[in-house]
């Protein structure tokens, strides 16, 4: 009896989605912080192959990784950005 094996449903068009950011994001970062991982690793699975040139792509466990890791970014930048000084209030001449 032969025994398929499915792979798991990969996203293989992330690039694409973060198409946005993607030059204002340090993927390098991302890949060592949040995933522990090399920076080929991980720019094979931004454009969906795997080591080998083949189908590649994030698992749904690890675009749920990669959405934890910009969410994080995204509140940290919010952070720094709430830290800037309002400016202060000018007094109009009478």
């Amino acid at each position: 009896m032969e025994v398929a094996i499915r792979k798991a449903d990969r996203i293989t068009d992330m690039k694409k989605r973060m198409q946005d950011i993607y030059l204002s994001v340090s993927w390098r970062e991302i890949s060592r912080t949040y995933f522990d991982k090399s920076v080929p690793w991980f720019q094979h699975k931004m454009y969906g192959i795997d080591g080998n040139g083949g189908m590649g792509g994030f698992t749904p466990e690890e675009a749920q990784q990669l959405k934890g890791a910009l969410v994080d970014l995204s509140e940290r930048i919010r952070r720094a950005a709430d830290s800037i000084p309002a400016p202060a209030a000018t007094i109009s001449p009478i």
